[in-house]
């Protein structure tokens, strides 16, 4: 039976969207202009509390960021969603804490800054549900090169428009996004402005 796209939405510029996935279904994040990272959580239905980590994922795989046909794990070390489709060079940040209101009082913002751990819990609770706390995300698409002295650098993704990455959820879970609202430093590209990327739940 060939798949079949069940739905279409959109991940709105530096806001977040979540979706329920039952299991054996796949979603698709697409880069719709090719320069927008997409924070990326996971949490399973029946206990928030055990979701997605990329430190037991780095373990896990033996990697640094997650390649085709790999596995994306719990903290319980538990499978959640794998990695089915990368068309984009594979270069996916699982470092990065998601940005939030002190990051950007750092970055020297005197007001209020859209910033991606808000947007997970108001995606969370769009859907009804209570977030208790921001896990690091899969930040889809990031770019942060690692130099010789082991200092991190805020790189420029590498995507083109349209690339995309496809994960199929091996149990039930809420996948929630955000399109990444910085517009101070390159990491949504050298515009430095953020943009909308597209979902789509396939079946």
């Amino acid at each position: 039976m060939n798949a079949v796209t069940m739905k279409r939405d959109v991940i709105p510029a530096t806001r977040g969207k979540a979706v329920r996935l039952a299991m054996g279904e796949t979603i698709k994040i697409i880069n719709t202009h090719g320069a927008q990272v997409v924070d990326t959580w996971a949490f399973c239905v029946e206990d928030l509390s055990h979701h997605m980590s990329m430190e037991h994922t780095r373990v896990e795989n033996g990697r640094l960021m997650p390649a085709v046909g790999q596995t994306l794990f719990t903290n319980r070390r538990e499978p959640i969603l794998v990695l089915e489709e990368d068309t984009s060079p594979g270069i996916h940040d699982t470092l990065m804490a998601a940005c939030d209101r002190w990051r950007y009082e750092h970055l020297g913002c005197k007001e209020y800054h859209r910033n991606c751990a808000d947007n997970m819990v108001e995606a969370m609770a769009e859907l009804g549900i209570a977030a208790a706390y921001v896990p690091q995300p899969l930040n889809l698409f990031m770019n942060i090169p690692i130099k010789r002295d082991f200092s991190l650098t805020q790189g420029e993704p590498q995507t083109k428009p349209g690339d995309y990455v496809t994960l199929r959820a091996v149990r039930e879970c809420y996948v929630v996004f955000s399109a990444c609202p910085q517009d101070i430093t390159p990491i949504n590209g050298a515009g430095r402005r953020p943009t909308e990327a597209h979902i789509e739940i396939i079946a």
